[in-house]
C-alpha cells in the first residue's frame, strides 16, 4: 500500500506513531509500526494521516508543510520543541510550548529589537513578533486588538503576558517611567493573585485583561488591568499539595524583623490558613539559607525547599517592594497592605468551642485570645465587638416599633467558623480590588486613541475535587472557546462565501449548547443557583437536584456515577454533577456553591469592619454596595450573585473583544511533571484538538488568513498618485500593484471587495502595507511602468487577435467549401457506386474476351462457330456495360443478376473450347484462367465480406445507440418514480444525518473525557472500564458506519416504497466487516460462489472508495492530479450523483456480467491551464465486467501508454461501478469490443495480461478467460 510510505496513526502515550499500511479494513487501517517489524495493529481510518518525506524536517510556519494535519503539526512541534525552538506558527496563530526553563537570549534586548516593525514570518516564530503584528494592525488599521493568551494551568500564559507587555512598553513607549510602571505592576499583581497548585507553580488564581492605551502619534500614554473572579476559597482551604497566595509566604520569608515583629509574623505552619496545605518556601540553595530557621515550617527542614526557576519568596518579596515604589507606592501604603494581609492570617487562627449552656451558641477557646488581640489591631477592629460579631449575628425585625427590634442570635462553631472564613475570603478580595484600582492609579492617561489588551485567565481546570471557582473558571473558557471559533473558524468562512472565494467548508464542534446551560435564564445553572440563593434556608442538596430534574436528558449534563474516575462515583446524585465541556467531562462537587456564590457579609460583620478605626480597612469597605443594601433590607442577609456578576464581567469582556482585532496564543504545556525536555505527545495533541488548532488547519488548507480592502489601499496610496493613475478604481489598481510586485497568482485572491493573501505570505502582505512616503512612491513607479507594459502588451493582444480572427474567418470559409465538396461527393457516391463497382467487374470480365480469341485461334476444329459464340458473349458484355451506364437507377442485386449470367455463359463457353484445345496447350492456359477466375472470386468474397461487417458495424451502433436511448427513457421513468421516494427519504435521511452528527459529537466527547480522566487518575486502575459501565446513549453505535436504525414512530412516517428501499440496503447476507482486504481478494479470485462473490466484489470495491476518500482528504497541498485514476468528469459525476444502493448480487443478475466497452478523452489536471489548445488531450478506455472495471488504458499524445488490469492494478484503476461512472449516459462513449481489443493488442495489454496471468496477480474477469483459451 502507497508503496510502502510512512503514515502517522494513533499512539496512547507519543499521540502518534509511524507505521506503514499493510490492510485496507471496512472502516480500518492495519499498521505496522515502523519501530516494530512483524507487529500490526488496527487504526480508525480517519485517525491515519499521511507523514512528510522527512520526519525529522521542521518549518516556522506548520502551513508549509507538504501535509496539514494534526500529526503533521504535532510531530512539527516535538522536533522543534527538542531543538529549543518553543513557537511555531500556524498561519497567523501562535503555539508557545512552556519549556520550564530559561532558554538563553530568548528574550534579551537584541531579541527586542529585531523584531520591531519586521513581518510575521520574516523571522524564526516569537511572541514579540505577535505583539509586533498586534501594534502594526492598529497603526494601519487604525482598530484596537486584543492578544487572546490562552491554554492550560501551567502551559506559560502569564510568562507569555508578561513578555507581550516588556515588548510593547519597551519597544513603543514613549520614554516615560509609566512604561515601567506597567511591567512592574505584573509582580505585585502575581503576589497577591497567584499561587502554587498540583499543575504549576505560578498559577494565576484570577483573570486579567491588561489594556495599553496609544495617543494619535502610537506611543503608550497608559495602561489598564481589568480582573475577574478571585479564587476567595483558597484563602481558607488548599489541597494537600497546593499554597495560599504567594504574598503570605513571601511577607512570612522576607519581612524584616521589625515588620514581622509590627506583624506578629511566625513560620506558616503556624497559621491554620497556610498550615493545611504545603508549607514549604520556594528558595534556591543560596536564598534558603539565607532563611532563618524560625522562619521555616517542619515540612520544609524536613523536605528542602521548592524548587523554580523563575520563583523565590524572599528575593520576590524583595523584588515586590521594589516594584511598589516604582509605581508609586510609600511605605504607608506597604505597611497597610501587609498589615491587612497579617490581619487575615490571624483571623483564620482563631478557634470556637460550644459554650455548653442550655442558649446554645459557641464562645472563644482560651488560647485565641492573643491570636483576636493581634487580628483586632492590624484591622484596627475592637477587640470585644469582633468577639461579639463572630460568635452572633444581628437580626433586625419589624416587631417592637418603627425601628424594629435588634436581637442576637448566637451561631454554633460550625457557623462561627463559615462567619470568620466569610469575613477573612472579603477582606482579603477588597485588599485585592484595592491592588489593582492602586497599580490603575500608577499609569493613568487622560486621552487614548486606540489600546492593545492582552488576556491572561485561568486555563481548562480539572482536578479531583472540582468546586464553584472550576465551574466559573471553565465556563469562562467555554466563552473564550467560542470566540475563537466564531473568530477565525465561523466568521472566516462565511466571509469566504460572502466574497466568492470557494473555500471548502470546515467542520468544528459548536459549544452553544454548554453555554447555554450554564447561562441559560431560567434554567441556566447559574439562575438556578441564584434562586436558590433567595430561599430561606437555601441548601447545595436541593440546588444539585434542582439542576437535574431540570436538564434531566441534556448530553452536556450528567449525575457523578456515570463519570470515568471510581472517585467521582461516591458522590450521590444531590452531591455533584458532570458537565462535558469542549475539552472533556468535569466533575463538580456541589458543597458550599450556595455559600461562595453569595459575596455579602452578614450585617454585624459588615458594619463591624465599615466602623474600623483604621483608615486603610474603613476605606476598603466605604465603596461596597452592601452596606446600603443591608440597611434597605429589614434583617435580611442581602444577596449579591458572585456568578451573575462574572457573568456579566464576561459578556462586556467578549464584547470588548469582539470590537477589536484579535491574535491568538495557544500555550501549550509539554508534561504534567513540570520538568525540562519531556514531550508527553498525547497530552500535547489533546491540548491542540481542544483549542481548535486542527480545524484551523483544516481551513489553512484552502484559506486566506490575511487581507485588505481594495479602497483601504487605495485610499493609502491615492495622495502620492499621479493624476492619470488616480482614474483607476480601487480593484484595478490593487491588481497592478500586485502585478508590479511580481506576485504570484497563487499566493493572492481577489475576493469582491478585497484581497486574500496564503498562510505565509504575510511578508508579501506587509510590504504592501507599509504606509511610508518613500517606499509607497517607489512602488507607484513600479505600477506606473507595470501598467504601460500592460497597455503595450494588450495593443499586441488586439492586433494579434484581430489577425487571428481574420486568418480563422479564412479559414472557416475554406473549411465550409472542403464540407460541401466532401458532402455532395459522398452523396454521388452513394447514389452510384453500385453501378461503378458493377462496370468495373463487366470491364474486367470484358478483358477475358481477348484471351478468349486467343483460344478461338488456337482451335483447328469448329472454330467459327466458336469465335461466334465468343461475340455474341463479348456482344452481352457490351450490352450490359451500356444497359448499366444509360440506366440512372440500377440496384446492385440486378447488376449482380446479370453479370452472374454472364459469367455463367463464360464459363460454359470456356469448358467447350478447352474439349477442342488440344491437351497439353489447352490445360495450361485454362489453369491459368481458372487462377485468374479463382482470385477474383475470392477478391468477390472478400469484398462482401468487409460490406458485411460494415453493414453489421452500423447495425451493431444503431443498436448501441437505441440500447442507450431506452436505458436513459428507463432512467428517467425511474427518476420521475424515485423523486417520489426522494423526497419521502431526504426528509428521513436529514434527520439520520443530525442523529449521525450528534452520535460522532458523542464519540468525540467521551475520547475527550476519556482523555481527561486519564490525565486526573494517578493509575490506570482509578479508571472505571468503557463495557458495561458507559452511557447507554453512549453504547449505542451499533450501525456508525451506515444508516441509523429506524425506530417506530419514524417508520410509521416513511412510506412503503421508501421502507422497501431501506430494507433492500440493509439487509446482508454476509458480513465481511472483519475480512482482510487481501482474503477478499483471494475468495474473487477463486470462488464459485456467484452471491458471495458478487458480495466480496462490492465490499472490495467500498473500502477502495474508502481508501483514496482518505489519499483525497489527505492529498499534498500542491498535488497536481498526477495519481488521477479516471478522467475528472467520471470522478465528478459519482460525487454529485450517487448510485442509489443496490445488492451486489442483484446488480451482477441484473447486468448478467456484460462486457462493455467505453473510451472518452480526457486531460490530467496539472496539464489544464498549461495547455489550452488541448494538445496534451488522451484517451481513456475501460472495459467493464459486470459492474466493475476489469482494463483500463491512458493514452497520452506525450508519454507510453499506461495498461491496467484488474487484481494487478487495483490501486491506480477507477474503483467506481459502471452505474456511478455514468459512462452508460454519455453519448458516444460505449465503443464495440473489436475497436478497444485494436488498441489493447497495439498497446502491448496482451504481454501485460499475459504477464499478470502467469504471475497469478490478474483477477479472474472475461478478459483473463478468453486469453487463456487462446493460449491453450
Amino acid at each position: 500500500m502507497e508503496d510502502g510510505k510512512p503514515v502517522w496513526a494513533p499512539h496512547p502515550t507519543d499521540g502518534f506513531q509511524l507505521g506503514a499500511i499493510v490492510d485496507i479494513g471496512a472502516d480500518t487501517l492495519t499498521i505496522e509500526p515502523l519501530n516494530q517489524k512483524g507487529k500490526t495493529f488496527l487504526a480508525p481510518i480517519s485517525q491515519v494521516f499521511p507523514a512528510e518525506d522527512d520526519v525529522c524536517k521542521y518549518v516556522d510556519d506548520n502551513c508549509s508543510l507538504m501535509y496539514l494535519n494534526e500529526a503533521t503539526l504535532l510531530n512539527n512541534v516535538r522536533v522543534r520543541y527538542n531543538k529549543d525552538l518553543i513557537y511555531t506558527y500556524v498561519a497567523n496563530i501562535l503555539i508557545a510550548v512552556n519549556p520550564y526553563y530559561d532558554i538563553p537570549k530568548l528574550y534579551g534586548p537584541d531579541s527586542i529589537k529585531s523584531y520591531q516593525g519586521k513581518s510575521l514570518g520574516t523571522l524564526p516564530p516569537h511572541v514579540y513578533a505577535i505583539a509586533d503584528k498586534a501594534y502594526r494592525d492598529m497603526k494601519v488599521l487604525r482598530m484596537s486588538q486584543s492578544i487572546i493568551v490562552s491554554g492550560e494551568s501551567g502551559a506559560g500564559k502569564t510568562e507569555n503576558t508578561k513578555f507581550v507587555l516588556r515588548y510593547l512598553t519597551t519597544t513603543y513607549g514613549s520614554g516615560q517611567d509609566i512604561d515601567e510602571r506597567i511591567v512592574e505592576a505584573n509582580p505585585l499583581l502575581e503576589a497577591f493573585g497567584n499561587a502554587k497548585t498540583v499543575r504549576n507553580n505560578n498559577s494565576s488564581r484570577f483573570g486579567k485583561f491588561v489594556e495599553i492605551h496609544f495617543n494619535e502619534k502610537d506611543a503608550v500614554v497608559g495602561g489598564f488591568v481589568s480582573h475577574y473572579l478571585l479564587e476567595k476559597s483558597r484563602i481558607c482551604m488548599q489541597s494537600k499539595d497546593e499554597r495560599n497566595y504567594h504574598i503570605f509566604y513571601r511577607l512570612c520569608a522576607g519581612a524584616s524583623d521589625d515588620l514581622k515583629k509590627k506583624l506578629h509574623l511566625d513560620s506558616p505552619d503556624s497559621f491554620r490558613y497556610l498550615n493545611r496545605g504545603c508549607t514549604r518556601y520556594f528558595a534556591n540553595k543560596d536564598s534558603d539559607k539565607q532563611i532563618m530557621q524560625n522562619r521555616k515550617s517542619l515540612e520544609h527542614i524536613k523536605l528542602g525547599a521548592l524548587k523554580d526557576p523563575l520563583l523565590d519568596d524572599q528575593s520576590d518579596f524583595n523584588r515586590m517592594c521594589v516594584a511598589m515604589k516604582k509605581i508609586g507606592l510609600n511605605d504607608t501604603e506597604k505597611l497597610d497592605l501587609f498589615r491587612v494581609v497579617s490581619g487575615v492570617l490571624h483571623l483564620g487562627n482563631i478557634d470556637f468551642e460550644e459554650t455548653g449552656s442550655s442558649s446554645g451558641g459557641c464562645v472563644l477557646k482560651n488560647q485565641s485570645g492573643q491570636t483576636l488581640q493581634y487580628c483586632a489591631y492590624l484591622l484596627g477592629l475592637d477587640q470585644d465587638d469582633l468577639r461579639v460579631s463572630l460568635t452572633t449575628r444581628v437580626m433586625l425585625t419589624t416587631a417592637g416599633g418603627a425601628k424594629g427590634t435588634v436581637i442576637k442570635v448566637p451561631l454554633k462553631v460550625e457557623q462561627a467558623n463559615n462567619a470568620r472564613d466569610a469575613l477573612a475570603k472579603a477582606v482579603y478580595s477588597r485588599l485585592f480590588d484595592h491592588v489593582v484600582k492602586r497599580v490603575n492609579q500608577c499609569f493613568p492617561f487622560e486621552t487614548s486613541s486606540n489600546f492593545i489588551g492582552v488576556l491572561d485567565i485561568a486555563g481548562f481546570e480539572y482536578f479531583e475535587h472540582n468546586s464553584f471557582e472550576q465551574f466559573c473558571i471553565n465556563y469562562c473558557n467555554e466563552k473564550l472557546q467560542q470566540f475563537f471559533n466564531e473568530r477565525i473558524l465561523k466568521e472566516e468562512q462565511e466571509l469566504y462565501q460572502k466574497e466568492g472565494l470557494g473555500v471548502n467548508e470546515v467542520h468544528y464542534v459548536d459549544n452553544q449548547d454548554c453555554i447555554d446551560l450554564v447561562e441559560a435564564k431560567l434554567v441556566g445553572v447559574l439562575d438556578i443557583l441564584d434562586e436558590e440563593n433567595r430561599l430561606p434556608q437555601p441548601s447545595d442538596q436541593h440546588f444539585t437536584l434542582a439542576v437535574h430534574s431540570k436538564h434531566k436528558d441534556h448530553f452536556r449534563l450528567t449525575v457523578p456515577r456515570k463519570s470515568k474516575l471510581a472517585i467521582h462515583r461516591n458522590l450521590r446524585d444531590d452531591e455533584g454533577f458532570i458537565i462535558r465541556h469542549f475539552a472533556g467531562a468535569v466533575c463538580y462537587g456541589t458543597t458550599r456553591f450556595v455559600e461562595k456564590n453569595n459575596d455579602a457579609l452578614h450585617m454585624s460583620l459588615e458594619s463591624l469592619v465599615c466602623e474600623s478605626k483604621d483608615k486603610f480597612v474603613r476605606e476598603l469597605f466605604e465603596n461596597s454596595t452592601t452596606t446600603k443594601d443591608s440597611k434597605l433590607k429589614a434583617g435580611k442577609l442581602s444577596f449579591i450573585s458572585v456568578g451573575n456578576k462574572f457573568k456579566t464581567q464576561l459578556n462586556l469582556l467578549l464584547e470588548k473583544l469582539r470590537s477589536t482585532g484579535s491574535s491568538f496564543i495557544r500555550c501549550v504545556k509539554p508534561n504534567l511533571k513540570m520538568v525540562s525536555h519531556q514531550f508527553e505527545g498525547a497530552l500535547i495533541l489533546s491540548q491542540l484538538q481542544c483549542s481548535g488548532m486542527v480545524s484551523v488547519l483544516d481551513l489553512m488548507q484552502g484559506g486566506f488568513p490575511s487581507r485588505a480592502p481594495f479602497h483601504e489601499l487605495y485610499n493609502m496610496y491615492k495622495q502620492y498618485m499621479p493624476d492619470k493613475l488616480t482614474r483607476l478604481n480601487p480593484r484595478l489598481f490593487c491588481k497592478a500593484l500586485f502585478k508590479a510586485l511580481g506576485l504570484n497568482d497563487n499566493d493572492f485572491k481577489f475576493g469582491l471587495t478585497r484581497v486574500f493573501f496564503r498562510p505565509g505570505k504575510f511578508a508579501e502582505f506587509d510590504q504592501i502595507m507599509k504606509s511610508d512616503p518613500d517606499h509607497l512612491a517607489e512602488l507607484l513607479k513600479k505600477v506606473n511602468t507595470w501598467l504601460l507594459c500592460s497597455l503595450w502588451k494588450k495593443v499586441q493582444w488586439c492586433s494579434l487577435s484581430v489577425i487571428k480572427l481574420r486568418n480563422k474567418m479564412s479559414y472557416r470559409a475554406l473549411a465550409c467549401i472542403k464540407i460541401q465538396k466532401t458532402v455532395r461527393m459522398w452523396l454521388c457516391k452513394k447514389k452510384h457506386k453500385p453501378r461503378i463497382d458493377g462496370m468495373i467487374k463487366v470491364r474486367n470480365l470484358k478483358k477475358h474476351m481477348e484471351r478468349f480469341n486467343e483460344v478461338v485461334n488456337g482451335l483447328k476444329e469448329r472454330k467459327q462457330e466458336m469465335a461466334k459464340q465468343v461475340q455474341d458473349l463479348a456482344a452481352s458484355i457490351d450490352a450490359l456495360l451500356a444497359k448499366i451506364k444509360n440506366t440512372e437507377v440500377m440496384t446492385r442485386k440486378e447488376i449482380d443478376t446479370e453479370y452472374q449470367g454472364l459469367v455463367k455463359r463464360s464459363e460454359q463457353l470456356l469448358s467447350s473450347m478447352q474439349k477442342k484445345k488440344q491437351e497439353e496447350e489447352e490445360t495450361e492456359r485454362l489453369k491459368k484462367i481458372e487462377e485468374e477466375m479463382e482470385k477474383e472470386r475470392k477478391r468477390r468474397e472478400k469484398e462482401d465480406q468487409r460490406r458485411k461487417q460494415e453493414e453489421e458495424e452500423r447495425r451493431l451502433k444503431a443498436e448501441m445507440e437505441l440500447k442507450r436511448k431506452e436505458e436513459e427513457e428507463g432512467r428517467k421513468k425511474r427518476e420521475d418514480e424515485e423523486k417520489v421516494i426522494q423526497a419521502e427519504l431526504e426528509i428521513q435521511l436529514a434527520l439520520e444525518r443530525e442523529e449521525q452528527v450528534q452520535r460522532t459529537t458523542i464519540l468525540e466527547q467521551e475520547r475527550r473525557d476519556r482523555e481527561l480522566a486519564m490525565r486526573i487518575a494517578q493509575s490506570e486502575a482509578e479508571l472505571i472500564t468503557e463495557e458495561g459501565q458507559m452511557d447507554a446513549s453512549l453504547r449505542s453505535d451499533e450501525s456508525f458506519s451506515g444508516l441509523l436504525p429506524i425506530s417506530s414512530s419514524s417508520a410509521r412516517a416513511m412510506g412503503p416504497q421508501v421502507l422497501a428501499t431501506k430494507a433492500a440496503a440493509g439487509e446482508k447476507k454476509y458480513d465481511l466487516s472483519k475480512w482482510k482486504y487481501a482474503e477478499l481478494r483471494d475468495v474473487i479470485n477463486t470462488s464459485c460462489d456467484i452471491e458471495l462473490l458478487a458480495a466480496c466484489r462490492e465490499e472490495f470495491h467500498r473500502r477502495l472508495k474508502v481508501y483514496h476518500a482518505w489519499k483525497s482528504k489527505n492529498k499534498r497541498r500542491n498535488d497536481d492530479g498526477s495519481d488521477q485514476r479516471a478522467p475528472k468528469s467520471v470522478t465528478d459525476y459519482a460525487e454529485q450523483n450517487p448510485a442509489p444502493p443496490m445488492m451486489a448480487q442483484h446488480q451482477e443478475v441484473a447486468m448478467n456480467r456484460q462486457q462493455r466497452y467505453f473510451r472518452i478523452p480526457f486531460i490530467r489536471p496539472a496539464d489544464q491551464y498549461k495547455d489550452p489548445q488541448n494538445k496534451k488531450k488522451g484517451w481513456w478506455y475501460a472495459h467493464f465486467d459486470g459492474p466493475w472495471i476489469a482494463r483500463q488504458m491512458e493514452l497520452h499524445p506525450d508519454k507510453r501508454p499506461i495498461v491496467l488490469v484488474a487484481g494487478k492494478d487495483d490501486m491506480e484503476m477507477c474503483e467506481l461501478s459502471l452505474e456511478e461512472t455514468g459512462l452508460t449516459r454519455k453519448r458516444g462513449a460505449e465503443i464495440l469490443p473489436r475497436q478497444f481489443e485494436e488498441i489493447w493488442e497495439r498497446c502491448d495489454g496482451i504481454q501485460y495480461l499475459k504477464k499478470a496471468i502467469e504471475n497469478k496477480q490478474a483477477r479472474p474477469t472475461h478478459a483473463t478467460a478468453m486469453l487463456q483459451n487462446l493460449l491453450k
